[in-house]
């Protein structure tokens, strides 16, 4: 079992670690913030991180991580020790500054548009969109990156990955459009136990009302994705954010004259798709054959 997993007690905690990640500046300040805090509030109490520790169930050692900044705090941390230190809610109510920094900088600052978003349009060529994956699918894909990860640094960013579907099932509900070549749908990922998963769960996620996903079947030789993966979110005040390989890069741009290409261009390949409904039997003929 991974060390990250027995926190308290020795029972296992669901999730990713909650080690700061490496070159977060900006979260590392306020992770020592949080922390410098706690500290005073358990100082002025008179009590040792090992009695602080005994009185909210995690070891002395995580206490004294969490007070200089070297790990951030779970929010059930910060409610025991709230309560613990008679804080009245001042301790809890830095949750949410706890759950901002427990990513990485550059997919925080996506999910965080993706949270705001009430329209998404994705195509992409090479892999399926990680709003699509399962668990094991994003775990072999992220296992093919070089350099490689650190085994705590994938579980990680497999986690983040997995994280932000919630988006999917948010209330209100956003609209959601994804074209898949079919390549990608092809590509036994994993293995073929781990593709048939993840074509099961295509299957899952189409059934969501809010939910189209489409395939290009590779027949169609030209169409206007073929020079990248195109991102496209759309918010309620009418304003739009989006990227495509071609012309910014991965770095999500609000330029309307990109935007305006984007869309022209989703619209183009959405078009020479297959429909959801065709797209839902080639997958189930899929599904059939692995």
């Amino acid at each position: 079992m991974d060390a990250n997993a027995v926190e308290r007690g020795g029972a296992k905690t669901e999730g990713p670690t909650w080690d700061l990640a490496p070159g977060d500046d900006s979260g590392a300040s306020i992770v020592v913030m949080i922390g410098r805090q706690i500290r005073a509030w358990r100082e002025a109490k008179g009590l040792r991180a090992v009695e602080l520790g005994r009185l909210i169930g995690y070891g002395g050692d995580i206490v004294r991580k969490v007070e200089r900044g070297a790990r951030i705090p779970r929010p059930e941390y910060l409610d025991k020790a709230d309560e613990a230190l008679g804080a009245n809610g001042l301790i809890s109510a830095m949750k949410p500054d706890v759950l901002a920094v427990r990513y990485p900088k550059k997919p925080r600052n996506l999910s965080r548009l993706e949270g705001q978003a009430v329209e998404f349009s994705m195509y992409t060529i090479f892999c399926l969109h990680g709003l699509l994956q399962t668990e094991d699918y994003a775990r072999a894909i992220m296992r093919t990156f070089r350099p490689l990860y650190q085994p705590k640094e994938l579980e990680r960013y497999v986690a983040i990955r997995i994280g932000r579907q919630r988006v999917l099932h948010r209330l209100p509900a956003p609209e959601f459009s994804f074209v898949a070549e079919e390549w990608a749908l092809r590509r036994p990922v994993g293995g073929k136990a781990v593709m048939a998963r993840q074509l099961e769960h295509l299957l899952e996620v189409a059934d969501l009302p809010n939910v189209e996903i489409q395939v290009m079947p590779t027949a169609n030789a030209q169409h206007p994705g073929l020079s990248g993966s195109l991102h496209l979110l759309k918010f309620p005040d009418g304003s739009a954010a989006g990227h495509s390989e071609d012309l910014n890069g991965s770095r999500p741009t609000t330029d309307p004259k990109v935007l305006r290409l984007l869309d022209l261009r989703y619209g183009i390949i959405r078009s020479q798709a297959l429909t959801p409904a065709e797209s839902r039997d080639f997958i189930e003929q899929l599904l059939g054959e692995t």
